[in-house]
Order: C-alpha cells, then sequence, then structure tokens
C-alpha cells in the first residue's frame, strides 16, 4: 500500500489529502481566507487520524507546486519539506494548474472540450494555461491580463472550461458562446492524487534542498515607508 499526502496551499483554499495508491481516502480543507499557517498542521494530523494512518506510514509527500500565492506556497513547501526531511521520504512537486485541469476533466467528462486552469495573479492579471481531455498542454502557462480576444483561437473551434479563483475575473469579458465557466472548481489537495501516484512510480522526486515553488513571476517585496 502506498500513502502518500497531498498539500495544496497556493490559493486561499487550504487542503491536504490522503491517497492510498492514487485513490482518494481522506482530505480536509478550508476555502475563503489565507490559514494555511493555522491550519496545515492540524489537518495533515486530522487525515491520517481518519485514515488510521501514522505519518511514519507515508511513502512520499506531494506539494502543489505554483503558480499561486507566494506566501501561501512557501508555508506549503516548507511544511511538506520538513516532513520530508523528519520522516526520510522523498517530496513530489505537482504542477497546480496541471491538477486544476485533472479535476476539471473527471467533472466535466467531454473528450471534445478544452480545459483552462485560472489562478489569481492580482490585480488584473491571471496565471493561465490550457490543457485537452488527455491532459496534454495546448498552451503554456502565462501571466496575463484577459481581454475579449485571448482565446478566440480555441473557442472558435470548441467549447473552452474556465475555472479556479482567477476565472471570476473573465466572466464579463470572455462572452463567446463556446465559453464556459465552473465556479466552484478551485485547487484541491484531492485532485493530486493520480498525479502524485504517476511520480512516485517513476521515482520523479524533486531534491528536498534545492526545490523551490514555481512562482512564475519573480517575487517583489514593496519597500515600506520610512520611519520618523
Amino acid at each position: 500500500m502506498t500513502n502518500i499526502l497531498g498539500i495544496e496551499t497556493a490559493t486561499k483554499n487550504c487542503s491536504v489529502a490522503l491517497f492510498q495508491n492514487g485513490e482518494l481516502k481522506t482530505f480536509k480543507e478550508l476555502a475563503g481566507a489565507y490559514s494555511h499557517a493555522e491550519n496545515l498542521a492540524a489537518f495533515a494530523e486530522d487525515v491520517l487520524a481518519e485514515a488510521h494512518v501514522k505519518f511514519n506510514d507515508l511513502q512520499a509527500v506531494a506539494i502543489s507546486k505554483g503558480p499561486g500565492s507566494y506566501t501561501g506556497l512557501r508555508i506549503g513547501v516548507s511544511f511538506a519539506k520538513g516532513l520530508c526531511y523528519g520522516l526520510d521520504i522523498p517530496l513530489i512537486s505537482v504542477d497546480t494548474l496541471q491538477h486544476m485541469a485533472y479535476s476539471a476533466i473527471e467533472y466535466v467528462q467531454d473528450p471534445d472540450a478544452l480545459y483552462c486552469s485560472m489562478v489569481d495573479a492580482r490585480r488584473m492579471e491571471v496565471y493561465a494555461a490550457l490543457y485537452n481531455n488527455k491532459l496534454e498542454e495546448q498552451r503554456k502557462i502565462k501571466a496575463e491580463v484577459i481581454d475579449s480576444d485571448t482565446y478566440l483561437s480555441f473557442l472558435e473551434k470548441k467549447k473552452v472550461f474556465f475555472y479556479g479563483d482567477g476565472s471570476s475575473k473573465c466572466k464579463e469579458i470572455i462572452t463567446h458562446p463556446n465559453a464556459k465557466f465552473l465556479d466552484l472548481l478551485l485547487p484541491s489537495a484531492k485532485s493530486m492524487g493520480k498525479l502524485a501516484q504517476q511520480a512516485h512510480d517513476n521515482q520523479a522526486y524533486v531534491d528536498l534542498a534545492y526545490f523551490e515553488p514555481f512562482y512564475y513571476k519573480e517575487f517583489v517585496a514593496l519597500k515600506g515607508k520610512p520611519m520618523v
């Protein structure tokens, strides 16, 4: 039995799931506010306890690598690394937009459609990538300000499903009849299982010492006002 703990902190959704041989066993999550620092460790303990699994029974930890919130990603990766170091188990990195697409594909069940994962990048930007029904990337990730023509070449050919916390910015802008929006689909650890298990089977682990979240855009700290 392969036990993998999945951790998703790329957005406001703090989410932890346990997978056994790639299948979801238990999960716990809380959306709506950034509560990762307060809840992540407790959620992991609760998920394992519900499944009657101990931390020492884990074979790997899977972390949603981003893009997304700088703070959320740092908290999630730090926690995942701490578990892996302490338990002497490998760390698996799962692309946030890709596992979102996996969840959308499973939910919609339309083999001819395209799937656009969107994560809020603040201001008017989103991080977005486009996938087909086989989870093959049809357009690489971009950080972009959406206008009515952004996906027009895809929308003229087939339906495109938009989802994630960045998609709400686009509803009034992308009005093509082939544009479909999935309001409740957010990044969640419960959709990481298959991708994490594939990585584990292929021993596609990341280097614990050097792995960093995929921010996509460089983090820029704003300077505070000088104190008088």
